[in-house]
């Protein structure tokens, strides 16, 4: 689990503000780095895993579409928390978010925004994009309406 000293709830208004800006930023021309095969999933049950997440989410469709498309569709309600990277300090926060498919998947996110290059290119990273080894519990989702 995150140190808690690492972890964060933002305010409504800045997370319905960066939800404005990563559409913003989607629909002019981010990039989006999905990280498919990731270290840690040498050692995960392969159902919770990004590949096999997306490939079972959106069987049909390129996968940094379909990412692009979800991504843009978070809402508020959808947010958990705002984690820093104790690995890399100087990289910008990540963004937790959780969200339910077909009535009964719960799919955890996690993605970071930069800007890269001189002239402020966008790169989305979507760190984590997989059925949640837990169910998720309302207690996660601070602005979730009951």
């Amino acid at each position: 689990m995150a140190d808690e000293t690492n972890v964060r709830i933002e305010s409504e208004a800045e997370i319905k503000s960066y939800l404005q800006n990563l559409r913003y930023a989607i629909d002019n021309g981010a990039q989006i780095s999905f990280q498919a095969k990731r270290l840690v999933d040498k050692k995960r049950d392969e159902k919770y895993t990004n590949q096999y997440t997306v490939d079972t989410l959106f069987p049909d469709e390129n996968p940094v579409d379909a990412l692009k498309r979800e991504l843009k569709n978070l809402t508020l309600e959808e947010y958990m928390q705002t984690v820093n990277d104790l690995r890399f300090p100087n990289r910008s926060e990540m963004r937790e978010f959780g969200k339910v498919y077909n009535g009964k998947d719960d799919v955890y996110i996690k993605i970071r925004v930069e800007l890269l290059g001189m002239y402020g290119n966008t790169t989305t990273f979507v760190m984590s994009f997989h059925f949640a080894e837990k169910p998720f519990s309302p207690e996660l989702f601070p602005y979730r309406k009951n």
